[in-house]
């Protein structure tokens, strides 16, 4: 593959703001040539690929703009496959400043958001699913979102379309090549075969379909409610879990009229937690919103934590609760309150009443939350909502080609078991080859490129 020395490019790629150090890259045609013009140091043009080197960097009166160390990457052992260098300069932003304008005399230009990467693409360092992992893996802020997208970056599932996709290209040149002759009734393409491939693909494609809804609750944290009558404790209980007084706190019963959220982390996972109104008969119309919002959070949660006073509560109350939570069709847990304040007895026939297992606590005095976070982080591995050992999928446009692949080959399958012609099996199995090369980027437009690199940080 030819690499692309493009017009030189730099960026800051460290962050923003006052630190001890910085990082500037510089990437393209000349980059090193540039860079060593107001460096002084070492020659960097005679200097090898991988090498880092101290010296200063001169302003174009020759004054000293600061000490800093130049690593230099020659095409095409580096990020972009382009040369680059990568300078490292004390964290002043007057200096940051001063190397960029110095750049820009010199006739490098700042670069686009996402830029560089996009350069990595098109220099075949990766495929398009990798390229958009690595802002999956700058944005990660867990150990699941982590994972997920370093097990992109590393390839994930791409690969193994790529490689299926060739087959299949293979395969529908045979069914094209059919057509041309199409009155003498010859099969180039074994349909035995063409039907086991279809199959293979699809076999391929279903988990990754299904593990969509798994990869948002990576990406975006596991989106999870409590609810319980009013003075159940939820506020008490979200606040106790957070550390922090989030919420109002208050013996009036519908005292949190609105929805509260807040993020908390266990065992790498982020859950979303969010506080609601308490469930009744609204006694006005601002708690008449707050209830129905509560619904509402009910109808999207990953996860219901029903909260019930254990003191309080009817059987009858809990019995009616526990049914209306489990025909909700959301993962649940119980979380019975108050645990200090009964006994043992009370607990069996409250459990008993709800014919499953009973998490109790005290939000008051933080007791036995542990024991709830274990559940939480449980409850979610053991429904799938972390599973990060394969590929999973996160981004919607993969999803979306993902879903368009599979509708495609499941229409040239009915149409092979109808008899349908070569030019009809044809159509669909070039749809499912399109949805594969706008997946893994063989198969792109610039305003594709353009949305998807949009989104990237400067520098990356």
């Amino acid at each position: 593959m030819t690499i692309l020395q493009l017009d030189p490019i730099a960026a800051l790629a460290t962050a923003p703001g006052i630190g001890a150090i910085a990082v500037l890259r510089v990437s393209g045609q000349g980059a090193i040539e540039i860079t060593n013009r107001f460096f002084r140091g070492k020659d960097l043009t005679k200097q090898e690929s991988h090498t880092a080197h101290f010296g200063t960097l001169r302003n174009q009166q020759d004054g000293v703009i600061d000490e800093v160390l130049v690593t230099v990457f020659r095409a095409p052992k580096s990020f972009t496959k382009e040369d680059t260098v990568e300078i490292s300069c004390h964290g002043s932003e007057f200096i940051i400043q001063q190397i960029l304008h110095r750049l820009t005399r010199e006739g490098v230009r700042l670069a686009r958001p996402g830029e560089f990467t996009q350069r990595a693409f098109l220099n075949g360092q990766f495929d398009l699913v990798q390229a958009e992992a690595v802002a999956d893996l700058i944005a990660s802020d867990s150990d699941a979102s982590h994972r997920a997208a370093l097990t992109q970056l590393r390839g994930g599932f791409s690969k193994q379309l790529k490689t299926l996709r060739q087959q299949l290209i293979d395969f529908v040149a045979l069914v094209e090549l059919e057509l041309d002759f199409g009155e003498e009734d010859v099969e180039f393409a074994h349909r035995d075969q063409l039907r086991q491939l279809m199959l293979d693909i699809r076999r391929v494609l279903h988990p990754l379909i299904d593990s969509f809804s798994v990869g948002n609750v990576i990406k975006n944290g596991v989106p999870t409610v409590i609810v319980g009558k009013p003075n159940a404790g939820k506020s008490t209980l979200l606040n106790a879990l957070l550390n922090e007084e989030k919420a109002i706190v208050s013996d009036i019963p519908g005292t949190t009229r609105d929805v509260i959220e807040d993020e908390l982390f266990i065992d790498g996972i982020r859950f979303r937690l969010i506080d609601t109104a308490g469930l009744r008969e609204a006694i006005d119309t601002i708690e008449a919103i707050g209830i129905e919002r509560t619904q509402q959070k009910m109808r999207d949660a990953a996860l219901v934590v029903y909260l019930f006073d254990g003191w309080n509560v009817s059987p009858a109350d809990l019995q009616e609760a526990v049914r209306e939570v489990r025909e909700s069709g959301k993962p649940y847990l119980l979380v019975g309150n108050k645990a200090d304040v009964i006994d043992e007895s009370r607990r069996q026939e409250l459990e008993a009443v709800a014919g499953e297992r009973v998490i109790w606590i005290s939000a008051a005095k933080q007791t036995n939350l542990d024991a709830l976070k274990t559940a939480l982080s449980s409850r979610v591995r053991t429904d799938a909502a972390v599973q990060t050992g394969s590929a999973v999928v996160t981004n919607a446009r993969h999803y979306e080609h993902l879903t368009g692949t599979d509708d495609a080959l499941a229409r040239a399958l009915s149409g092979l078991d109808g008899g349908a012609t070569p030019d009809w099996l044809a159509m669909d199995l070039r749809v499912a080859l399109q949805h594969l090369g706008e997946l893994t980027g063989e198969i792109t437009t610039d305003d594709l490129l353009e949305s998807i690199f949009s989104k990237f940080c400067i520098g990356k």
